[in-house]
């Protein structure tokens, strides 16, 4: 019966593209009942390739080890890393980042053809390559970036993710999710002049970008000096050493240790010098070091626990048959068919399907950038913040924490006191808190607690203090998990202070 019913249903078929049966003259119950013979016949087709023998099947299940094999195989390969480029207002971020793109082949000549029209009708010529990154009409017209944009390449030996952050103050939360999910930085810098001036003055964003990306983890930076070619500039050796001398106490008082986390460069993002291959020694005779893609390859990456238990924290949601969540894996790996919690709801999920970079994948390890479709949830009971974590070993939720806090900059007349409040960054979670109490100051010469009782402490103080907020979070201790452990404390859109988190309620954790 089957066959025959597929073979009726084929001849009807052909029947209607032969034009013997014009489709629009066949009877409405007719065509409901090809299709219903159809669907039974793919169904007993289902269900006989079902019933295949079990070698077949053994077969199947060695070739599908090896292909997996083979994935791993292929994935590590090349190591995969996610910069983010930060820095002040027009300092040229989105431009490098399209320079980028453009040089590594994403980009080809008739979209740039098409920009660079796009630019000079808005008659902003020296724009076109930010529109690469920058692809909403808002970020165009003003030139501005607002959301962290993102975007692939690849160099020889790696795989990069490009992050390019917003450098308007009005935009820091956005730069903070942008940096989160960073392992090394690029901070750009003007050296047109009076660019570089306004950019690392008090209230530029080139500082608090810089101590932003050291809390949030961003271990290593490149700094690269930008429109070298400028009219004003000139690949000046002068103007390029001034810089690099104004940066270097900043960038070690922010915590990094410049000889071997830091590296400068020049280049110009708008006509792509010394960005893929080293600059001519026409153009700039004393540079004698790396390329921007020689020093992105040259970076370590860092080391990532592939066993440990997985963490995902997640920054958007959307359904697109059913629920995904997209995220950085900052620990463990995650395969189809996995059951994991999202956290703080304990609501157990499946996993459906797990893409990076648009492709789909059957597994995925730390330091990716993924989107996973999950069962089990509906969209709108997750908010950005929460995490997905493995079952065992699952990430504490807490609504009160220990933490070390370094004091940076306080609004004017402000006092860093118990009751103290602000909003606390930390992964992917925004959260208003507050300073429940002072526990101890930390003298920074010695690095031990002072002896005497603190009420309130003034900029620049270390200080152990508990923190409460209003709803549960998920957070780790620094030293379990620095990526989930590291937070800023932001008020009225200044960066206030950066701390980790020292300890947890006992009873909370899992």
């Amino acid at each position: 019966m089957d066959i025959e019913a597929e073979i009726r249903a084929l001849q009807l078929d052909s029947a209607e593209n032969n034009g013997v049966v014009n489709p629009e003259d066949a009877k409405p119950d007719d065509v409901e009942m090809t299709d219903k013979v159809e669907e039974e016949g793919i169904k007993d087709r289902k269900s006989q390739s079902v019933q295949s023998d079990p070698k077949v099947k053994d077969k199947e299940v060695a070739h599908l080890e090896d292909a997996e094999a083979l994935d791993e195989m292929e994935t590590e390969n090349k190591r995969h890393l996610n910069v983010v480029f930060i820095g002040h207002v027009d300092a040229g971020k989105s431009t490098t980042g399209g320079q980028i793109l453009f040089l590594s082949g994403q980009v080809d000549d008739r979209t740039i053809q098409k920009y660079e029209k796009e630019a000079k009708d808005k008659s902003r010529e020296s724009w076109y390559m930010a529109y690469i990154m920058d692809t909403n009409e808002e970020e165009r017209v003003k030139g501005k970036t607002v959301e962290v944009g993102r975007a692939h390449f690849e160099t020889e030996t790696t795989r990069f993710t490009i992050l390019d952050a917003p450098g308007h103050k009005s935009y820091v939360p956005n730069m903070i999710s942008g940096a989160a999910q960073a392992d090394i930085g690029v901070l750009v810098i003007s050296a047109r002049k009076g660019e570089f001036e306004t950019g690392y003055e008090r209230g530029g964003q080139t500082r608090e970008h810089v101590q932003l990306a050291k809390t949030l983890g961003v271990a290593k930076l490149l700094v690269v000096v930008n429109k070298m070619d400028d009219h004003t500039v000139n690949w000046s050796k002068e103007r390029y050493d001034e810089i690099e001398s104004k940066m270097t106490p900043f960038l070690k008082s922010s915590g990094y240790n410049v000889k071997k986390d830091v590296q400068f460069l020049p280049i110009s993002g708008l006509v792509g010098t010394n960005m893929k291959t080293r600059v001519d020694k026409s153009i700039c005779p004393w540079w004698n070091g790396p390329c921007l893609f020689e020093a992105l390859d040259s970076v370590e990456v860092p080391p990532r626990d592939p066993k440990g238990p997985f963490r995902m924290p997640i920054l958007d949601k959307f359904k697109d048959m059913g629920t995904v969540v997209m995220g950085k894996v900052e620990s463990g790996s995650v395969r189809e068919g996995d059951s994991l919690l999202v956290m703080p709801n304990k609501a157990q999920v499946k996993v459906l399907a797990v893409y990076c970079d648009e492709n789909k994948v059957r597994h995925a390890g730390p330091g990716e950038n993924l989107r996973v479709r999950l069962s089990g949830i509906e969209e709108e009971d997750i908010l950005s913040g929460f995490v997905l974590s493995s079952v065992v070993k699952q990430i504490p939720a807490v609504t009160e924490f220990t933490a070390q806090l370094q004091i940076l900059e306080l609004l004017e007349n402000a006092i860093f006191t118990a009751g103290y409040k602000a909003v606390l960054h930390i992964h992917s979670v925004v959260e208003e808190c507050e300073i429940v109490e002072l526990l101890q100051q930390i003298d920074p010469k010695t690095k031990k607690p002072m002896k005497k009782k603190v009420l309130f402490v003034k900029n620049g103080a270390v200080v152990v203090c508990r923190v409460q907020v209003n709803n549960s979070i998920c957070v780790e201790k620094f030293s379990d998990f620095p990526q989930l452990g590291r937070f800023t404390l932001r008020t009225e859109g200044k960066t206030v202070a950066v701390g980790k988190v020292t300890g947890l309620p006992s009873s909370s954790s899992a």
